[in-house]
Parts: structure tokens; sequence; C-alpha cells
């Protein structure tokens, strides 16, 4: 099973007055134009998520949207609590363990620093991962999906790939 894990592409000015429930913030242009070309990238290399879970937060949920466009067919959202920051890594794993039954590649959208400590977490004890804006991380299970039973195949971020 391949779990991809992404962070939310780049959105207006955290405190920006415009945005003053920082769940609405949504992207901004230039986050979109970025996100869109990565997400199709990705997909033109082999990601394929066949379910795409986001945080219910606006520039997450337009992230994953973006995400879903890009493959074909176009894959379903989930929106999930455990997203939002301060995510339950707990929850999420029990939710994918439930989800993998039926699909082999499962995306999560969601925020920083939790991607990065979610990420760490699930490849092994004591290391640190950095996702940029935009950036994607795919880990692989062989057997269960758990906290230190994933293996890193790779992290890109969208600067990488010519965004």
């Amino acid at each position: 099973m391949i779990l991809y894990i992404a962070r939310h592409a780049w959105a207006g000015h955290f405190g920006d007055p415009a945005w003053p429930d920082d769940f609405q913030r949504p992207l901004d242009k230039e986050g979109r134009k970025r996100f869109r070309k990565a997400a199709r990238l990705l997909a033109a290399r082999g990601v394929a998520p066949t379910l795409i879970a986001t945080s219910p937060l606006v520039r997450c949920r337009q992230t994953a949207e973006l995400l879903a466009a890009a493959m074909t067919p176009e894959q379903p959202l989930v929106e999930l609590d455990a997203l939002r920051p301060g995510s339950d890594l707990p929850a999420l794993v029990a939710w994918t363990v439930e989800q993998a039954k039926t699909h082999d590649e499962i995306a999560w959208v969601g925020h920083a620093p939790d991607v990065d400590r979610m990420t760490a977490a699930l490849i092994g004890p004591g290391g640190n991962v950095c996702l940029a804006k935009g950036a994607t991380a795919a880990v692989r299970f062989d057997d269960a999906i758990a906290p230190g039973a994933g293996e890193l195949r790779w992290l890109v971020t969208a600067k990488m790939l010519g965004c």
C-alpha cells in the first residue's frame, strides 16, 4: 500500500485581515496554478491515489481538489477532522487501515507541522521530515499500516518539479 502525504499549496498569508477566520483562508492564485501543474506532473509519473482524504480547512480542500482533478478518472475526496491542524495520527492510521482493504493508494492532504511529524512517525522514530508548501511524500507499507512500519519512497517539492 502507498500512502501519499501532501502539504497544502500556497495560501493567503496567516493573519491577513481579509481572512479573520483562518479556517476559511484559501489558496492564492499562484498557489492554485503551481499545485495544479505539480499534481498533473505527479499523475503523469504514476501517482494514482484512488481515495484522497483532506483537512476540512479551505486551503487543504482546494489542494485536494486539484490533486483529484489531475487523476484519471477524478478521485473522490473525504474530509477528515483528524487532518485538521493538530492532526490525530492514531485516528488517521485506523481510517487508512480500513480504507486499504479496498484502496492500494491513498492520499492525505494536511497542514504543517502535522504532515512533517506524521510522515516522520510513519517511517520510524527519532527522524525529522520537512514538507514545503505543495510538497508530496510517498510512504510504502508492505504489511501493517502503523507508525514506524513505512518506508519513505520519495519526497518531492513543487519547485523540484519545476512548478
